[in-house]
């Protein structure tokens, strides 16, 4: 996209929006401003809320860490529960993700979650909706993770992680003259980078591909077995050539890659060749593409935040009050 490409630089396009930057940034204070006087009021809820988001608009690899924190909160022993609002699904209620749920109903990321831990979640337009769902389902919920969230005042939060990938934060300005939802540097208790060029102190993370893949029915092909095959590889997410490099390192070789716009649903999905090739997808767009293409296959995604990342969630988490693993 020619706008995100110029949001890493201070181009002529960035100068030329650069005044509605400001207009922006006015609208965004004044609205902190009417949270901080109580004119617009932030739900506490009872137990704590951590936010994982980022201040920089399109993906930064928000998901696969909530899964990996919500994966570490279950080991300690801590029943974990996740809201999100569910981006680009077509309803607009709030609702439970099931294992069998429609993505398009309630979300591709959402769907992801549920099928990936064993945490529930719940989708809503407003998040305190989702979070006043799933404590009402799930009584015993101890902890609640959001799923992006940062800007979303009216929910108040015990711990804010904001992510970052090697963009950084592009040029520095704000929308839309540059990629920040806010200005940066803002008060968070972590910072935690998902790419592998950090671009400022922060916890580190390690991402890698599976050394298999997974069917529809849930059988698993090794990724050796992949490698001198013909492969078509799919990818609908914010950084689909991340993808098809992470294959070719792992020794799959696409003759095809296919990238598609972030959270794209796979309708009038056609292959670009009749020949027998393998189509390889990421585990996010795997239920979408089932449905066109029921022989894909998914490839896992293997994110791990550095041990000392856990270790200072653990840290502020034994700060709450009350709050022990169980």
């Amino acid at each position: 996209m020619a706008l995100e490409r110029e949001w890493l630089r201070r181009g002529a396009l960035a100068w030329l929006l650069y005044p509605l930057s400001i207009a922006f940034a006015l609208v965004a204070a004044a609205r902190r401003g009417l949270y901080r006087a109580g004119l617009l009021k932030s739900q506490r809820f009872d137990r704590p809320i951590i936010v994982v988001g980022n201040v920089i608009a399109g993906g930064s690899g928000k998901t696969p860490v909530v899964m990996a924190i919500a994966r570490h909160l279950e080991r300690q022993g801590f029943k974990t529960g996740v809201v999100s609002r569910g981006y680009g699904r077509t309803t607009r209620d709030c609702r439970e993700v099931h294992r069998d749920s429609d993505p398009a109903e309630v979300g591709d990321e959402p769907l992801l979650i549920r099928r990936s831990t064993t945490s529930p979640v719940f989708v809503a337009r407003e998040r305190v909706q989702a979070v006043e769902a799933l404590l009402s389902a799930y009584p015993a919920t101890r902890i609640v993770l959001c799923d992006d969230g940062l800007q979303h005042l009216a929910l108040s939060r015990d711990i804010e992680i904001c992510v970052f990938d090697d963009r950084g934060t592009g040029n520095g300005w704000l929308l839309p003259a540059g990629p920040l939802r806010e200005h940066w540097p803002r008060r968070c208790d972590l910072i935690l980078h998902t790419g592998k060029q950090p671009a400022f102190e922060g916890f580190t993370s390690r991402r890698s591909l599976a050394d298999h893949a997974v069917g529809q029915d849930g059988k698993a092909v090794a990724l050796g077995e992949l490698a001198g095959r013909p492969v078509i590889a799919v990818a609908a997410i914010a950084s689909p050539e991340s993808f098809f490099e992470m294959l070719r390192e792992r020794g799959v070789v696409p003759e095809h890659c296919i990238a598609l716009p972030d959270h794209h649903d796979f309708q009038g999905w056609k292959r670009p060749t009749d020949r027998s090739y393998t189509v390889v997808c990421t585990e996010k767009d795997a239920a979408k593409l089932w449905r066109f293409e029921p022989h894909a296959l998914a490839v896992p995604l293997v994110f791990e935040p550095a041990p000392e990342f856990f270790l200072a969630l653990d840290a502020k988490l034994s700060s709450l009050d009350g709050l022990k693993a169980s």
